[in-house]
């Protein structure tokens, strides 16, 4: 609905009604908007007071502020001590993004990343088997990949020699992708592309 007055309503009374009528729409929408799980009057820098601005994002942070009191739920004592720390830090990095060319792209992978990792870490979510590719014919050594498809937004841990990334899944054409800073994994008929931090593999699952 356009909140312009159009050349045939010029009536005083019309456009009050409308001025009323476009003021209560805006109202309702604002009362509907998702809302951060921290107060927007009390934001500070760049990310904060984007994510107060940003629908999306606040509604990401609704959402961990639920994945994190249900991972809470989980500990207590030192557990609980350590997993308040962790946030603490997670939230500082988060608002690292400030210096980011995409600050909203950069938060939002942010928070999708930090919800899967306390989702797995605290026992959330069901940890599916994982899936061993061998890459470049090279057994020795493989790639673990373990899909979590149930979650929202799909998403996938990699596990290759002693590093480990979790990556969100990606549109494609064809096939799956799934895709972190730095890494790519794209599997189609049987094969997967991956872009391991420069690193180029071919891999297959292993039979």
């Amino acid at each position: 609905m356009s909140c312009m007055p159009s050349p045939n309503r010029s009536t005083s009374l019309r456009l009050r009604l409308l001025t009323l009528l476009c003021s209560a729409i805006t109202v309702a929408a604002w009362a509907d908007a998702p809302k951060p799980g921290f107060d927007c009057s009390h934001a500070s820098g760049d990310i904060e007071t984007l994510i107060c601005s940003d629908p999306e994002l606040a509604a990401l942070d609704h959402k961990m502020d639920g994945v994190f009191n249900r991972a809470a739920a989980k500990n207590t004592g030192a557990g609980l001590k350590a997993l308040t720390a962790s946030q603490r830090s997670w939230i500082k990095g988060r608002n690292d993004c400030w210096k980011a060319q995409d600050k909203a792209q950069c938060a939002t992978e942010s928070y999708n990343v930090r919800m899967v990792e306390l989702q797995i870490t605290n026992a959330l979510v069901e940890v599916p088997p994982a899936v061993t590719f061998v890459c470049n014919g090279d057994e020795s050594v493989p790639l673990f990949a373990t899909f979590y498809n149930e979650l929202d937004p799909p998403a996938a841990v990699f596990t290759y020699g002693e590093d480990q990334t979790i990556a969100m899944a990606a549109r494609t054409g064809s096939g799956s992708k799934y895709t972190a800073e730095n890494m790519a994994f794209w599997e189609h008929q049987g094969e997967a592309s991956v872009d391991w931090y420069g690193t180029k593999l071919t891999c297959k699952p292993r039979r």
